[in-house]
């Protein structure tokens, strides 16, 4: 069994960004577990405990989803904290752009995906591109190690 979730990952030019923006607010010495900038990305679906039998049936799913799809451009467009700002306990980036095409995106993959066993999350989407990424979650006491499993571009 591994633990997994499809996640679109974010181009590497933004990660140094990202890092520095967390030392600004690391400052602010909130109680606020960081993740690495390595490993900040838009989940679209957590799967939980997973066979290596299912892995690619999943792959194939997102793949035929994916090919539909015309790559997408996002940008970030504001921030804030859960439960709110004087007491973070998350950390969240907005996000603008072809926000409209990446929820249709989502929706097709849960539909495909339910045809698989795997409901979907029964909430809206609220994401908080080019490429799709399996990722498998390796849980430590140090955090989140996540591998990636495959990539799955967008587009014919």
């Amino acid at each position: 069994m591994i633990r997994a979730f499809l996640a679109i990952d974010l181009p590497e030019s933004l990660r140094p960004g990202l890092a520095l923006v967390q030392g600004e607010l690391k400052k602010s010495q909130a109680d606020v577990r960081w993740v690495p900038p390595g490993n900040i990305h838009i989940t679209l679906k957590f799967f939980g405990n997973v066979t290596d039998a299912e892995v690619p049936a999943i792959i194939d799913a997102a793949r035929e989803v994916a090919a539909e799809q015309a790559p997408l451009t996002l940008k970030v467009t504001g921030a804030g904290a859960f439960p709110n700002i004087r007491g973070p306990r998350v950390v969240w980036l907005g996000l603008g752009g072809d926000m409209l095409p990446l929820t249709q995106f989502f929706y097709r993959l849960e539909k495909a995906l339910a045809v698989l066993d795997y409901p979907p999350e029964g909430r809206a989407f609220n994401p908080h591109l080019t490429e799709i990424i399996l990722y498998q979650s390796v849980l430590s006491p140090k955090g989140s190690t996540y591998t990636p499993l495959e990539v799955i571009h967008l587009g014919p």
